[in-house]
This record gives C-alpha cells, structure tokens and sequence, in this order.
C-alpha cells in the first residue's frame, strides 16, 4: 500500500507544481569559506526562458529547497577544500550557464583538467579530490546543463539531440574559457558525454578518463531472462517507466531528505571530513541539487532504455575514437558497472593507447570511495600530458 500511497502523493503534488508569475533572478548567497570570499553571483536557474526551477512565489511549499539551500550545501560540502577556488558562472552561447569552479589557472605550460560528474551529482562531490588533482596543473569543474546550480533548460526529446545539447555545451564551455586542449575526466553518465565529445572532438581531448562510465554496453535481452528476474519486478518497472529517475525523491517533499538518506546512506562514509561535523551535509546536497525541475535527469531518461542501458550504446560507437586519443577506464572493483567494456575498448581501439584499472574496495563512486588510489591513478596518466 505504500507504493500506490507514493503514487497518490505524486499525483496531488504535481497539481501544487504549478507555476504562476515570473519571478525575478535569486542571487546567491556570499559566503565565507577558510578565509576565501565567494562572491554572489547572479544565478540562471530562475529564468522561465531557462527552465527555471526554485520559483516558489506560486507553489505549494512541497518541495523544501531553494537556490540558497543549495548554494549553503555546496559551500558545506567545499570549506575542506584548502586550494583557493574560483567560482562563476560561465555563459555558453546557447544563452546558458555552467556553475563552475576553477583552481590554479595561471600554472604555466599545463594542459587543463576538466571534470564531468555523474547522473544527479554536482561539482561539490569532487570534494576530496580538488586539492590533489589541482597541485599541478589547472583544474576546472562544472555542474553540468540541466543538474546542479547550471541553467536548467528544456532539453530536446529526440536522444539523439538532447546528447547533442549536453555536447554542444562542454565545447562551448571550453570555447568560453578559452581552454586549447584539454584532459577531459568524466564519472558514470559524466564518462558517457566525455566519450560522445572525444568522438566528435578529439582535436581539443589530450587524453580521456573515464571513470565507471555508464552507457557502454548494449543490451542482453537473453541475459535478462537468464537472470529471472520476479515478474512483481518487471511489473514495478513497467508502472516507473514513464517517470524520472528521481521522481520519488521531489513527490516524496518533505521527506525527500530522509529518502536519499536511507537509499544512499552509504555516502555518508565518502566524504569523512565533511560529515565529522555534520552527518546530513552530503545528503542534503544530493537533496537540493536533485530537488528542483528534473531538467537535466529528463534528457538523462530519455537517453536511456530498459533502465541502465544508453539508448545508442558507447561500446558501438567508440571504435570511431581518433587513434592519437588515449583512454584510461578505471572502474570500482566492487562496482555495479561492466570492468569487461574497457577490455573491449582495448580491442576496439587498437592503435589507442587503452588502460583498464580496476580499485580494490572502490564500488561506483571510485573517486570518493578510494580517493588516494584513485589520485595515483589519475595522477600518473596527467604525468604523461604536458
């Protein structure tokens, strides 16, 4: 009775997400982190024209969440990190805007390191790993379009064009920070849209990192079946179908916290230092950043068949990848994702240089589970970049 309770929930809560008038931009919050002044920036994602998300002037109080939860969570999530971070919003030429972070600009002769995170993620959980990977060169970071603090636009329906859209707008980040070349790191769907981009621009990629990328491998129908799944299963998939990823977690309003809390305890031991002080810190991030118009989680859906799989699988694209273009795969040994996809890149790709890691102890969020190993790791493939 619980499930078809949730579903009334939903129901009553969508008629509350009505939006009324327009509402004029929220600016963020300043905020003081170890001594280092974020200045308040104007943020995008009130626009209607952008798929604005936290106008609350005409909805139900259903949903707790606004721009300044957010930004106080990020900031939570960031004052351990003790390199001295530039944060903005980069304008696109599409009109939209990428949250960013960016660390040591200015260190001479070093190919950047840009980082794409993962499905319903943000910039705030590279927490651990900013200081490391900015020692020596320069690091930027942004929440990507449709997620986070970026702009949340209406994506395209076709796949095809909505991963155009998440594409088009790393190179137009990259244009407007006038970055050459860079190394490009991306986590599960973050790995999917850096292997897209490669493919279509390896001229500006010195070398890919894919980190338990999702997307790579096609659908085993037979493999399905092997596996019996209980038809209560595939009933229950089938009536989720038509919904978002995260929906449960917006109709669920004010008990959407403790959801992610008790479906995702498991991150409150990633992130030790930022939970010592206070064990929600984390949850609420994942929180506010997925709390708001599933903009980005949208396009991520209909990219997506069959629940897991891409709709237009990595492994039968990735041959095409330019042969001066390296790939580095480095995977969770306890991972839920397929280590054998980046064996198979390495027989795809044979004139590529193709490194396949696999991190003892490290599940699907290698970088947070065992970040030492995974900065050596990363750290031995930047060595070999200028």
């Amino acid at each position: 009775m619980k499930f078809w309770t949730l579903l009334a929930r939903v129901s009553s809560a969508r008629i509350c997400f009505l939006r009324s008038s327009s509402h004029k931009a929220v600016r963020s919050m300043a905020s003081e982190t170890n001594g280092m002044i974020e200045e308040a920036v104007e943020s995008p994602m009130e626009s209607t024209s952008n798929g604005g998300w936290f106008d609350f002037s005409g909805w139900c109080k259903w949903r707790p969440t606004s721009v300044n939860h957010l930004v106080q969570a990020e900031s939570k999530m960031l004052q351990f990190v003790k390199t001295k971070l530039e944060r903005t919003y980069i304008k696109l030429a599409s009109g939209n805007e990428l949250w960013t972070i960016i660390a040591n600009r200015d260190v001479p002769g070093k190919t950047p390191l840009v980082m794409v995170h993962g499905f319903g993620g943000g910039i705030g959980l590279w927490a651990s790993n900013l200081d490391e990977l900015s020692s020596r060169r320069p690091l930027y970071a942004f929440d990507l379009l449709g997620f986070g603090r970026s702009s949340r636009p209406n994506f395209k329906k076709v796949p095809e064009e909505a991963e155009e859209m998440f594409v088009e707008s790393i190179e137009e980040f990259r244009q407007a920070t006038n970055l050459d070349k860079i190394v490009l790191l991306g986590h599960s769907f973050g790995g999917y849209l850096a292997s897209s981009y490669a493919l279509k621009y390896p001229d500006r990629v010195k070398n890919l990192i894919l980190v338990d990328p999702w997307g790579f491998p096609a659908r085993d129908p037979n493999a399905e079946n092997a596996r019996q799944i209980p038809i209560w299963v595939r009933a229950l998939v089938h009536i989720l179908s038509p919904f978002n990823p995260l929906s449960a977690v917006r109709a669920a309003g004010p008990w959407g916290l403790n959801l992610i809390k008790r479906f995702r305890a498991d991150f409150k031991n990633r992130f030790p230092e930022v939970t010592e002080n206070d064990e929600n810190t984390v949850f609420e991030y994942i929180y506010h950043c997925n709390a708001g118009s599933p903009s980005g989680e949208s396009a991520f859906k209909r990219m997506t068949e069959h629940i897991g799989y891409s709709y237009k699988p990595m492994l039968l694209r990735i041959g095409g990848l330019r042969r001066d273009v390296p790939v580095t795969f480095i995977y969770g040994a306890r991972t839920w994702m397929d280590i054998n996809c980046g064996h198979e890149t390495q027989t795809l790709l044979p004139q590529n240089h193709v490194e396949v890691y696999s991190v003892k102890g490290a599940g699907h969020h290698v970088y947070a589970d065992r970040p030492e190993l995974f900065h050596e790791i990363v750290n031995t493939v930047l060595d070999n970049v200028d």
